[in-house]
């Protein structure tokens, strides 16, 4: 899975696996994997002006984390 630089508060990167809808991000605390995550999702953190808080508001809000790393 390709890794994409984030430029947001304790976010690094993120990558998204659209056959298996799994999105895996990488924060200053470990790496994350969030299961059953539609493209738009990830399309949208990627694109927002603030990826943190888009990833606090609509990430952690409705996906279970399981930690990778």
């Amino acid at each position: 899975m390709e890794m994409k630089r984030l430029n947001g508060t304790g976010l690094r990167a993120a990558g998204y696996d659209e056959r298996n809808r799994k999105m895996v991000i990488e924060t200053t605390s470990g790496t994350f994997e969030y299961a059953n995550v539609g493209v738009e999702i990830y399309r949208r953190l990627m694109s927002s002006p603030s990826p943190a808080s888009y990833f606090k508001d609509v990430i952690e809000e409705d996906f279970t984390a399981r930690r990778v790393k």
